[in-house]
């Protein structure tokens, strides 16, 4: 097999059907195979594979194991020589796999690849490329700071806006959409198993450019990445809390443990002032009282987990 494409269910069937049947409609799938594997929901996507998907190939996890353990679970029951992980909340409109795989055989040392992202209204998202975390770039993130300087080095989204469709080197890629060589994802160990949700993309491609691959981001083809599939059915605020962990845990262990204290530190700090701010603002108007609201739960559970009061 030239390519395994490799989607993780977590009650997530019904997207998983849609995301198929968009691969089966835009994409030429010879040399290609697909391989669904579920993490302990047992939401009935066997039933559904089996019934309308005969040829994909599926793996049952008997507990829910996260993305990066259920992701490398997958890649045992791959042949392909090169892997493309796919979120199932995704939908192609064209032959994306095929012209990531062109990238990884042409590029230069390519480990992995990355495509534009589209929201559903074909807007991009600017989550498809990243820096990797520091203490700064975590504290100053914010929207209107994204909005205001969109090309900043502290968020590594400058190649979204460049003109021309050429690839450009990048930090680090969504596990969204991520094309990855079978050398290169083995060379490095495959996706730490340490995180449980968010962060593991982050991780493989530091450890690509530790190892001396090249992570690059093509803006020539695109997919409609939906967004939050299995999250929204994350209890509370898990998922809030859950991204500061793997944070944290990536900082922990690319950059030592004194930056992760400090990280931890600068957050609860921020999400004070934050919350100091957010509080009188919802006293005025509809909207920012739903906007506050939002904010306000979101930046209390922060201050939670970095006062450690907060535990999943």
């Amino acid at each position: 097999m030239d390519l395994s494409i490799i989607i993780v269910n977590w009650n997530t069937a019904a997207c998983v059907r849609q995301c198929l049947h968009s691969l089966f409609a835009h994409c030429r799938l010879d040399d290609v195979e697909i391989v669904v594997v579920d993490s302990g929901s047992f939401d009935g996507c066997d039933r559904m594979l089996a019934r309308e998907f005969p040829g994909v190939r599926f793996v049952q996890s008997r507990e829910n194991v996260g993305f990066a353990r259920a992701n490398n679970l997958g890649v045992r029951s791959a042949l392909g020589e090169a892997f493309l992980f796919l979120n199932p909340d995704t939908v192609l409109h064209e032959d994306t796999p095929a012209q990531l795989l062109h990238c990884l055989a042409t590029l230069p040392r390519a480990g992995a690849v990355g495509c534009r992202l589209l929201n559903a209204d074909g807007s991009v998202q600017t989550s498809a490329l990243q820096a990797f975390p520091t203490v700064l770039n975590q504290v100053l993130d914010a929207h209107w700071l994204r909005e205001r300087f969109p090309e900043s080095p502290l968020w590594g989204m400058a190649p979204l806006y460049r003109r021309g469709s050429a690839p450009s080197e990048a930090a680090a890629l969504s596990g969204a959409c991520l094309a990855v060589t079978r050398q290169a994802f083995a060379a490095v160990g495959g996706f730490s198993e340490c995180y449980f949700m968010y962060g593991e993309d982050l991780d493989l491609c530091r450890k690509l450019h530790d190892a001396g691959w090249k992570v690059y981001y093509t803006p020539e083809t695109s997919l409609v990445h939906l967004g939050g599939g299995s999250s929204r059915q994350a209890p509370g605020d898990f998922s809030i809390v859950m991204m500061r962990i793997s944070v944290h845990r990536f900082i922990r262990l690319h950059q030592g443990r004194a930056a992760a204290a400090g990280y931890r530190v600068a957050m609860g700090v921020s999400a004070i002032l934050r919350l100091l701010l957010i509080g009188p603002a919802r006293l005025f108007g509809d909207r920012v009282v739903r906007h506050g609201a939002d904010s306000w739960r979101k930046w209390r559970a922060i201050l939670g987990w970095s006062a450690g009061l907060r535990m999943l």
